[in-house]
């Protein structure tokens, strides 16, 4: 039985709150991960996560601490997402994944509407994939799609992987439609994450529904990034996984 979170207004200790849970995260720091994150996250000048920073938390011990306060109110959750150490805001979206499994019809929705709005602090790919599937793809699965469009034509590399990487849920479903036009719609994108997030729906849509993946690639394989071609046809036979890597032969 789903209970009801509500996200009430900021209290006026949120920043106190918020800050007890940064510091429960930073007591879980390996050193040897802290030094490792940002090269693996790519945080270098010019790089996708530039200037990004981290404490050293696997994600194991942030869903620990995110399962531990799921029932933080917004404030909490806001101030962890404008943070500007990853785990926080990994751990604020964690948080959120938490409550929505639980939540109330009312409740789901506010959280879906939180969530669009704070998109600022959803700025790498694990903060996505880790979250969109199950906020906004599960909000989605019997709703009307705009958002997802509307977060394809953002101008953010995150908000565009957002839309994409949302998508796994409604296949989950058997509901390939908006995969394949997103992917469609986002072919051509110049970076190499969302080639990736692109061609691993695209694999998944195959492995529930092969014609429908074939079907595409039929169409669009000589033109796709080779990135996400290899990731489309990963799970495809031998033969055929060939044929349409030839077909885009010469495609980076």
């Amino acid at each position: 039985m789903s209970t009801a979170v509500p996200l009430a207004p900021a209290p006026a200790d949120c920043a106190v709150r918020a800050a007890a849970i940064e510091d429960e995260l930073r007591a879980l720091s390996d050193p040897v991960k802290r030094d490792f994150l940002p090269r693996f996250f790519k945080t270098g000048p010019g790089q996708y996560g530039e200037g990004d920073r981290f404490l050293g938390v696997v994600v194991p011990h942030v869903r620990r601490v995110a399962k531990a306060h799921r029932d933080e109110p917004q404030g909490v959750v806001g101030q962890l997402l404008q943070s500007p150490w990853h785990e926080c805001r990994l751990c604020a979206l964690l948080m959120l994944v938490e409550r929505y499994a639980r939540a109330d019809s009312d409740t789901r929705a506010a959280i879906y509407a939180f969530y669009l709005s704070h998109t600022g602090g959803i700025n790498n790919w694990d903060l996505v994939d880790l979250s969109a599937p199950y906020i906004v793809g599960r909000h989605l699965l019997d709703r009307p799609r705009a958002d997802l469009y509307r977060l394809a034509d953002s101008p953010v590399l995150w908000e565009q992987r957002i839309a994409v990487v949302a998508t796994l849920m409604l296949i989950r479903h058997g509901q390939y439609a908006d995969t394949l036009a997103l992917a469609e719609r986002l072919l051509h994108h110049p970076h190499d994450l969302m080639h990736k997030a692109v061609g691993w729906t695209l694999r998944e849509v195959g492995k529930r529904d092969k014609p429908q993946l074939v079907a595409f690639l039929a169409r669009h394989a000589a033109h796709m990034p080779r990135t996400a071609l290899r990731y489309a046809v990963e799970r495809l036979p031998e033969d055929e996984r060939c044929a349409f890597m030839k077909m885009g032969r010469g495609r980076r």
